[in-house]
């Protein structure tokens, strides 16, 4: 096979090339590396060698060479995001030939497919930074902890930084209700119900309700369904590579699929009324969610009652957990507004300003997961 076949794709609005390169004369493997990229959405460009187009080397996101082809790029310059791909298992002298191009990876087909489609599929996707994640619970029911997470999402996105609103609690009453956008157009979880393996990331993006300026992933009004462990992985999955940030609502009970989610989180909030009996329940499920999470914080919420209420250190104390903070006691955070506004959704309001205070002392790369 002689010549090269280039992407004929458009650049992408933000100037990157998401075009891997390939560089191998095997027939077969050209015919593997081939198929790989079609399956994880990528158009590659292929040459037998070093590239003569002045930059293609150095500009290509992904640069997978063949075993064949290493003595015809020996010497060229260095960079990172190089692989080299071979088939014997048993080829001992691949990982020398790997050093001597600077290459990366060393991957043998077909027992790294998976992996490598996958990066593919970041390449095609642009993927950068992924997502803060930042999971909500509560205590006891009642605590406030899906109002949080609703006016954490809202403040996020009122910066400018994508944000994801996931609502991992099926018998939570909806987070879309709790936004005022139940009627909103766009898929809920059944659609990703039978989602496995890797799920688009942009695609997931585009195909939720936006409300706030902000996407969500709620439920639908019908039957509870439960979602598989393996979709939620993949959903969430999606959601992180993104960028910017997402919080997840979930519930007090960590079955599979909650599991999952807590696996994928950076840190959580267990949100906690000050009150002795909530402490009591909030310690039952600190102690299943810890056996996943290991950032787990506290939030001290406002409390219905006026008596023998603890001091938000003691509750943390009694925990055994960080404190962030004391909630404000905003009427909001205690039932859906009925005024028209989102939790948070007053700028100027005290939960607002809880919530942007936090998003200030989390290292959050805003400015490399945020855009359109």
């Amino acid at each position: 096979m002689a010549g090269a076949i280039t992407c004929d794709r458009a650049p992408v609005a933000d100037g990157r090339r998401r075009t891997p390169l390939i560089v191998t004369e095997d027939v077969d493997l050209l015919d593997d590396l081939l198929r790989l990229c079609a399956a994880a959405g990528a158009r590659p460009e292929v040459h037998h060698g070093v590239p003569e187009r002045r930059g293609c080397w150095e500009s290509a996101p992904l640069v997978l060479v063949g075993d064949d082809a290493v003595e015809r790029v020996r010497g060229v310059a260095r960079r990172r995001g190089v692989v080299l791909v071979g088939r014997d298992q048993d080829d001992s002298g691949v990982w020398r030939r790997a050093v001597e191009i600077g290459a990366d990876h060393v991957l043998m087909l077909p027992d790294g497919e998976q992996w490598l489609m996958d990066r593919i599929a970041d390449v095609a996707e642009g993927v950068g930074r992924p997502a803060l994640t930042v999971g909500v619970i509560g205590g006891r029911g009642g605590a406030g902890a899906s109002t949080l997470a609703c006016a954490l999402a809202v403040t996020s996105a009122r910066t400018g930084r994508r944000t994801l609103l996931v609502d991992a609690d099926p018998l939570g009453g909806g987070l879309d209700v709790l936004l005022g956008g139940e009627a909103a157009e766009g898929m809920r979880w059944l659609a990703f119900a039978e989602s496995r393996g890797r799920v688009a990331g942009g695609a997931l993006e585009e195909s939720l309700p936006e409300l706030h300026a902000l996407r969500v992933l709620s439920w639908d009004r019908g039957d509870t369904v439960a979602v598989p462990p393996e979709a939620v992985r993949a959903v969430l999955a999606a959601a992180r590579r993104r960028g910017g940030a997402v919080v997840v609502d979930l519930p007090r009970r960590v079955d599979e699929g909650a599991a999952e989610a807590l696996a994928q989180l950076d840190l959580g909030l267990l949100v906690v009324p000050p009150e002795l009996r909530a402490v009591a329940a909030a310690k039952r499920v600190a102690s299943g969610v810890g056996m996943v999470l290991r950032d787990l914080r506290v939030v001290v919420g406002p409390s219905r009652g006026a008596a023998g209420l603890l001091d938000p250190e003691e509750v943390a104390r009694l925990l055994g957990l960080p404190l962030v903070g004391e909630l404000p006691a905003e009427g909001a955070l205690l039932a859906a507004d009925g005024g028209g506004l989102p939790p948070g959704g007053a700028a100027r309001g005290p939960l607002a300003r809880f919530c942007t205070a936090f998003w200030e002392r989390v290292p959050v790369g805003a400015a490399e997961g945020s855009g359109a």
